[in-house]
């Protein structure tokens, strides 16, 4: 029962308000051409428009009705085809032309017009060449209303009333509308009975017996359309603001719930200019400068409504997207989506804005030329902004870090654990950094992508290396002993690996200042850093029971001093070694700076490696 009354109001609201438009599109009469080929035509089609809407006026005004408003309104229309409205926004277009054709007839009928002979035809335009023989313009005698030749646009080599005449109209009416008329006319004073008229809907009867004030003309419409339409406006901002209240309280569980709230007012904005569009235009036939202000604040209503609904749009889809659970929010594609999205809505609104001002005069081009030069102004006063944005495109290129990760983001030089830590957001402006003292940094995009990033939590395993240092005490063979143990160690923990490419190695590297310097290095088989630090501390542990197994000591930083009697040098050592140098000189063998070729071949490989003692020492 319920649902069959909204059908039924839902019926009732189409007759009442769109029937006179419907009337207008199915009858084809409006598709009828308008003769506009030479001036003669053009002014015949004038007078002619002129009695069809007087006694359409007529009809209509003795049998109020859908049928014959719509009649009515169809030959308004069709009169705006004899003016060149190339110089007047788009959004008021029709209702000028409509006015300008009132107007004009008003001043026509008080005037002496010339025999329609004398009026140059079709004839007068044949084409030699490519020139025309007829005049480009004629003007009514003794007046400056002009019909002149479109030369360029939709209407291009017509002949219609110039755009100069159409901005002048008002003027002349004002200075003849006292002035008798020369002939006949369907009705009297049409122009001020136009701004009375109303829809079918609201009975002349009803106006005409309101009083004297409110019928009395305020820039082109009388006073109680002013307030009708004034009171309209105030009904529908009431419901919107609302609306608008409503939509800001409604729950927001999830994007899409969010969205369907917030897009209510600017639906609603646009079905509510729909409404009151069909009803002061159909039923309270507003007219002047009021149907022209309502004209543009309607262009600006639907413009700031589909802008708001494209944005609405373009960030529910970047939410809906980034809920993903590929996704983090607080990553970087997740900045990039939103910005992505919000980068085509302000696109889309762009082109919405220019529309509009387009639709109700403001010069376009010069809005481009002026967005150019504030971009450019903004370009350089953003310059720094401009810079980590474009670090935040290279993050996102490049991937060096995602959120959670550990990384080292200094130049390179330190491996000190203040220039570690785990990245919390990498913004469009910024990259926040949690460093292992828990301090939140914050650095600037275009700063840490010129940085050289290490990211610890991509590493597929991590790298154990030290140096130990022994005591001079230690002997070669302790050494020896030492390094076998410690390689046996490391080949026996299970959390190491062993490859061709990555070996495991214990070496003895050299001779410090105060030890024997042994290097130990292997891959441990994890990329986490605290189970990192686990392996490592055991195998250290383990380390230096080893060392204390081979009967050394670890080196620190000592001097010894020995109590001894000094044996001297080797006396017999000595003279050997002189004896041999100046052998090698009487010779011409001495090997300064370099060892003779013959010589050098012969003691090539002579030395027994792996020494002799060693499993390998046979191989």
């Amino acid at each position: 029962m319920r649902s069959g009354g909204y059908r039924m109001f839902a019926k009732l609201l189409a007759l009442l308000l769109f029937v006179p438009l419907v009337s207008v599109a199915d009858n084809h009469q409006i598709l009828e051409p308008i003769d506009t080929d030479s001036p003669r035509a053009t002014f015949e089609s004038f007078l002619k428009l002129t009695e069809e809407m007087g006694r359409s006026y007529s009809a209509y005004r003795d049998t109020p009705s859908p049928a014959t408003q719509g009649a009515l309104m169809r030959i308004a229309v069709k009169t705006t085809a004899l003016f060149d409205l190339s110089q007047i926004p788009e959004a008021s277009r029709q209702e000028t032309g409509i006015e300008t054709f009132l107007q004009l007839w008003e001043v026509v009928a008080r005037l002496d017009l010339p025999n329609l002979e004398d009026i140059p035809d079709s004839s007068a335009y044949d084409k030699d060449g490519e020139k025309l023989k007829g005049p480009t313009q004629w003007l009514i005698p003794s007046t400056d209303i002009t019909i002149a030749r479109v030369g360029e646009g939709a209407g291009a080599g017509e002949f219609l009333f110039s755009a100069k005449t159409v901005e002048r109209a008002t003027n002349y009416y004002e200075l003849v509308s006292d002035l008798p008329y020369k002939r006949p006319v369907p009705t009297k004073n049409l122009y001020l009975v136009a701004q009375t008229v109303t829809g079918w809907m609201i009975p002349l009867a009803w106006t005409e017996s309101l009083p004297a004030w409110a019928n009395t003309p305020i820039a082109g419409q009388v006073a109680w359309k002013w307030l009708a339409t004034l009171m309209s406006i105030g009904l529908a901002v009431l419901l919107g603001v609302f609306v608008f209240r409503w939509s800001m309280e409604c729950s927001s569980d999830g994007p899409l719930r969010f969205y369907l709230c917030q897009i209510c007012t600017p639906l609603l904005i646009i079905c509510m200019g729909l409404l009151l569009k069909l009803f002061l235009r159909n039923q309270v036939n507003i007219t002047g400068f009021g149907s022209a202000s309502f004209n543009y604040f309607l262009e600006i209503l639907y413009g700031m409504a589909l802008v708001w609904m494209v944005w609405l749009t373009s960030n529910w889809v970047a939410d809906a997207i980034i809920l993903s659970p590929k996704i983090n929010p607080k990553s970087l594609d997740a900045h990039l989506i939103r910005l992505a999205a919000r980068s085509v809505g302000i696109i889309a609104a762009l082109m919405l804005i220019f529309r509009v001002a387009n639709q109700i005069g403001v010069p376009v081009y010069g809005l481009v030329a002026g967005a150019g030069v504030g971009g450019l102004a903004i370009a350089l006063a953003a310059k720094s902004t401009l810079e980590n944005f474009m670090g935040a495109l290279n993050l996102f290129a490049d991937h060096p870090v995602r959120i959670g990760d550990l990384c080292r983001y200094d130049d390179g030089s330190s491996a000190g654990w203040l220039s570690v830590g785990r990245v919390e957001a990498i913004g469009l402006r910024s990259t926040k950094i949690r460093r292992h003292d828990r301090c939140l940094i914050t650095i600037p995009n275009a700063e840490f992508a010129q940085k050289y990033i290490v990211n610890l939590s991509v590493c597929d395993r991590m790298l154990l290396q030290t140096t130990l240092g022994m005591r001079y005490e230690t002997t070669d063979d302790q050494l020896r002993y030492l390094l076998a143990e410690l390689r046996e160690l490391l080949h026996g923990h299970p959390k190491t690996i062993h490859t061709l490419s990555d070996p495991i190695r214990v070496r003895f590297i050299g001779f410090g200042d105060f030890s024997l310097n042994v290097e130990m290095r292997a891959y441990v088989k994890t990329s986490d850093r605290n189970e990192f630090l686990a392996v490592q501390e055991d195998i250290l542990l383990r380390v230096m029971q080893v060392v204390k197994k081979a009967g050394t000591g670890f080196a620190f930083p000592s001097n010894t001093l020995y109590h001894a009697h000094d044996g001297g040098l080797d006396s017999e050592q000595q003279q050997q070694a002189e004896k041999q140098v100046r052998e090698w000189a009487l010779a011409h063998t001495l090997p300064f700076p370099d060892f003779a070729e013959e010589y050098r071949l012969q003691i090539t490989d002579t030395l027994d490696y792996p020494p002799e003692g060693s499993p390998n020492a046979n191989e």
